[in-house]
């Protein structure tokens, strides 16, 4: 885990988010069909606002689609943050023979959409979540 860095296009994201939220990020990732911020403890609920009104505003300055992830210190919350959205019940940190993995136990119906179109949807939340915690490999259940 090495420090997160901005290119010129997310550091862009981040100084619009940032002035329409007033919320710290403390991450920003540009999959291509959405941007993902990361922002601090406690501010998730700021930055989406009242039924979504602050981060429907950055939707239409940005024109792309937006997702809010709070951030946590603690590995399995920053875990169940990241599957929010698809009801997690729960999360299991453990060593598999020196590799530190995640498996996220999530609502039976959105399993698919959790794990996403060929694995997508897993790939982009394991490489988000090592880049905050040294979690190297993530399951859905």
């Amino acid at each position: 885990m090495g420090p997160v860095t901005f290119n010129e296009d997310t550091l862009g994201y981040v100084t619009i988010f940032q002035n329409v939220t007033m919320c710290t990020v403390m991450d920003c990732v540009d999959t291509g069909d959405k941007i993902i911020f990361v922002v601090g403890k406690g501010e998730a609920s700021r930055a989406i606002g009242r039924k979504g009104e602050t981060v429907a505003r950055v939707r239409l300055l940005l024109k792309r689609d937006i997702q809010v992830i709070e951030f946590s210190e603690k590995p399995e919350e920053f875990v169940a943050n990241v599957f929010h959205a698809y009801d997690v019940k729960k999360v299991e940190i453990e060593d598999r023979d020196g590799v530190t993995h995640a498996t996220v136990t999530v609502e039976t119906t959105k399993k698919g959409r959790a794990i996403g179109k060929e694995g997508k949807n897993l790939r982009m939340a394991r490489d988000l979540i090592a880049r905050h915690h040294a979690i190297e490999s993530v399951s859905v259940a």
